[in-house]
């Protein structure tokens, strides 16, 4: 009896969790898909929603842990706010950069720094800390305690008007790489389809306030690496350019936004066994979803770098590939531990419906939703995974976007350019959100 009762119990519980499983599983099933990291910690909210945006969250993680957030300001009421301010010609609006610093991984943060400029993103190269941004020209500033004092800005181009936003840094061949994107200034090529994205490359070793540090690549705007391109095969563009509906416009077709990679995989077929090629991955304005824009650099024995599109096998021209995504500013890390690429970017969900029928509460045409926030993991930055939402706002004017996302230990950091119930809409959000996302290679599947 006693050997039977010890056999007998075990499979009796195996039995009861079978079928508990069996009654819950379908449960799950039907379940929606939860979010990675809904809560968050209010970095920096508008203290006037209706006339102070929050805009270009960037973040960095300093070798002692510390961690780095800028954002900037824009608005009607950014002339009121003390600090140094950009006023942004000819329309004569105020910007307002800041810095902030957490040593609790994120729980609490501290406000360092006030500057003069826009589209600025942290990044450490070498002892120090760098914000870099834009003012009309690239203006740089840095911090050798990592984060508590800062030098004056520097500027690091004359006469020239940039944009960006806070993409993708990485490090290669002893430098920092990152991207900022020049406006060509040629008539009847406004916004996107005038970027010009410049890979800069700067050494580890020197001050990168220094312009002579710094190595700009060749220049390549949209509208000629578009000139050879067939882009009806794509459906694109999806929108006439000018208004679709009431209060909706829509504007040529380009690119913006530029994230660099490399490859790493020796079996791709954009393998540059030398380390020497730089991919850029960029939001495309297309009117539709589920494509982003990209080109590549080389660089050259000379040190000089040439910005080029890429070619398929079949040597086509590579200009669009897709991206779930892509139609948004999205963020790339690759993660050297899972050899994984992951992309932080706007889930669209309806970009079918008439954009005369779209409700207020949706910003701009259809394939503008900025409210769901989506993480996915590839191999080979082409074919992507779905891992999770990380955040959801409540409202489609409650945004969740433009987000920067950093390695930290087993997490992934996510800072958010988000609104409430106070935003005025979903492009001009009135918080700045810190989202972590807890052991996020155990996504991997």
């Amino acid at each position: 009896m006693t050997t039977r009762h010890r056999h007998t119990t075990p499979i009796r519980k195996l039995a009861g969790i079978a079928l508990l499983f069996l009654l819950v599983a379908p449960l799950y099933a039907q379940s929606p898909v939860r979010p990675l990291a809904d809560d968050y910690v209010v970095v920096y909210e508008s203290p006037n929603p209706k006339n102070i945006f929050c805009y270009t969250p960037g973040l960095a993680v300093c070798p002692g842990g510390r961690l780095v957030a800028t954002l900037d300001l824009g608005g009607g009421g950014v002339p009121k706010l003390p600090g140094p301010k950009f006023v942004r010609t000819p329309s004569k609006a105020h910007w307002q950069g800041k810095v902030f610093t957490s040593d609790d991984g994120g729980k609490t943060w501290t406000h360092r720094k006030d500057y003069g400029a826009l589209h600025a993103r942290p990044f450490v190269a070498g002892k120090s800390l760098y914000v870099l941004g834009q003012a009309h020209d690239l203006v740089i500033m840095r911090s050798d305690d990592w984060g508590k004092t800062w030098t004056d800005p520097a500027f690091l181009t004359e006469g020239g008007r940039w944009h960006q936003s806070a993409c993708s840094v990485i490090y290669a061949n002893c430098c920092v790489y990152l991207v900022m994107e020049r406006y060509s200034g040629k008539k009847g090529k406004p916004w996107a389809a005038g970027i010009i994205p410049v890979l800069m490359r700067g050494r580890l070793d020197a001050d990168l306030t220094k312009r002579e540090n710094w190595t700009f690549a060749s220049e390549l705007p949209f509208y000629e690496a578009a000139d050879d391109a067939v882009l009806d095969y794509f459906g694109v563009p999806f929108f006439k350019v000018g208004a679709v509906a009431p209060g909706r416009g829509n504007a040529p077709v380009g690119w913006l936004e530029t994230n660099v990679v490399q490859v790493h995989d020796p079996d791709h077929y954009w393998y540059d066994p030398d380390g020497k090629t730089f991919h850029l991955f960029m939001r495309a304005h297309t009117g539709g979803t589920g494509y982003a824009a990209m080109a590549k650099v080389v660089q050259k024995n000379d040190g000089s770098m040439e910005t080029m599109l890429e070619k398929t096998p079949a040597g086509k021209k590579q200009l669009f590939l897709p991206m779930p995504g892509g139609q948004m500013r999205f963020h790339i890390v690759y993660d050297e531990k899972t050899k994984l690429y992951w992309l932080l970017s706007s889930q669209a969900t309806d970009s079918m419906t008439r954009a005369e029928r779209l409700p207020p509460e949706r910003f701009g045409l259809p394939n503008n939703e900025r409210h769901r926030l989506q993480l996915h993991f590839s191999k080979n930055l082409v074919d992507w995974c779905f891992a999770g939402m990380v955040a959801v706002g409540k409202t489609p004017r409650q945004s969740r976007h433009y987000a920067s996302m950093e390695i930290d230990g087993d997490d992934l950091i996510v800072l958010s350019r988000s609104g409430n119930e106070k935003a005025v809409c979903a492009h001009n959000g009135n918080v700045i959100t810190f989202h972590r996302i807890a052991n996020f290679r155990r996504l991997v599947y």
